[in-house]
C-alpha cells in the first residue's frame, strides 16, 4: 500500500499524476482507530468530516421504520466514506464497524480545496459515486425481482471483486468476515434463509466454506445464477479532464 489507499484505488483506473497523487496523500495524513462494532457516523446526525477508510471492512445502513436494518452498501479499504452527508444538514446513513478499522478523516474544506485544484481527481470520485449508485440500483432492483439464491451468489462475487481491488492476491478464495444475519440484512433475506441459500450454492458445487473462508468453485455458474454485472469494468472515462 503506498501512501495514499484512495490513490491506489484510483489508479487503477488511471495513471496518476504526482501532483494528484501527494493532493491524495494529504487526505491521509491524520488516522483514526475504530474498533469493531462502533459506529464512525450515524444516521440522522450531523456529519463535518469525510474519511478514507485505510483497512479494515465497514458497512452503510439505515433504520426502516419497524426497527430492522437495510444494509446500503459494504466499504473496502480506499473507499471514500461519509460523501453523502456532505450534501446534506444530517447524514442519511450510519457508518458501522464490522471489524477492527483505520480511517482517516478530512474536514469538507479539504475536498472543496481538492475539486478546484485537481478537476480529474473530483470526477474521479463521481465516477466511483455512479459505480455505487448503478451497484445498489442492481441490487434494488435483485431485492424484488430474483430469487433468494440469485441474490446471495451476486453478493459474494461482489465481495471478491470489491476486495481484489485492493488485494490482487485474491483470486477465488477469500475471507467472508460477515455473519449471516449481516447478510440477509443486505439481501432482504433472515438469517435462517442465508444459511439455506449458502448450503444450496455450496451442494451444487458453486462454492466451499471453511474456517470463514469461501472459496469459489465455479464462478461462471455462479455469476449465471446470479445474473451478475461487475459494474466496475466496462467503463468509459475518455471524457475525463486533463490532469493539472
Amino acid at each position: 500500500m503506498s501512501g495514499s489507499c484512495f490513490a491506489d484505488v484510483l489508479g487503477e483506473l488511471v495513471e496518476l499524476t504526482p501532483a494528484e497523487r501527494s493532493a491524495l496523500e494529504r487526505l491521509e495524513e491524520r488516522q483514526r482507530n475504530v474498533r469493531r462494532g462502533a459506529a464512525l457516523l450515524r444516521e440522522n446526525e450531523p456529519g463535518g468530516e469525510l474519511f478514507i477508510l485505510r483497512k479494515g471492512l465497514m458497512m452503510s445502513y439505515v433504520l426502516l421504520d419497524d426497527g430492522s436494518r437495510q444494509i446500503l452498501r459494504f466499504l473496502f479499504p480506499g473507499d471514500m466514506l461519509g460523501v453523502s452527508s456532505m450534501v446534506y444538514r444530517e447524514s442519511p446513513e450510519t457508518l458501522y464497524a464490522l471489524s477492527d478499522c483505520i480511517v482517516c478523516p478530512f474536514e469538507h474544506g479539504a475536498f472543496s480545496e481538492l475539486a478546484v485544484a485537481h478537476p480529474r481527481l473530483s470526477a474521479l470520485i463521481l465516477v466511483f459515486s455512479q459505480i455505487e449508485r448503478v451497484a445498489l440500483t442492481d441490487r434494488l432492483a435483485a431485492l424484488g425481482r430474483t430469487s433468494a439464491k440469485a441474490r446471495i451468489a451476486a453478493l459474494l462475487l461482489d465481495l471478491r471483486n470489491r476486495l481484489r481491488s485492493t488485494d490482487k492476491s485474491i483470486d477465488k478464495v477469500f475471507a467472508l468476515g460477515l455473519t449471516q444475519e449481516e447478510i440477509g440484512d443486505a439481501t432482504g433475506l433472515t438469517a435462517v434463509h442465508v444459511n439455506r441459500m449458502l448450503r444450496q450454492l455450496e451442494q451444487e458445487g458453486m462454492i466451499g466454506r471453511e474456517s470463514g473462508r469461501v472459496t469459489l468453485k465455479d464462478v461462471r455458474a455462479l455469476a449465471s445464477a446470479a445474473n451478475y454485472v461487475n459494474r466496475y469494468e466496462g467503463l468509459d472515462l475518455s471524457w475525463l479532464p486533463p490532469a493539472r
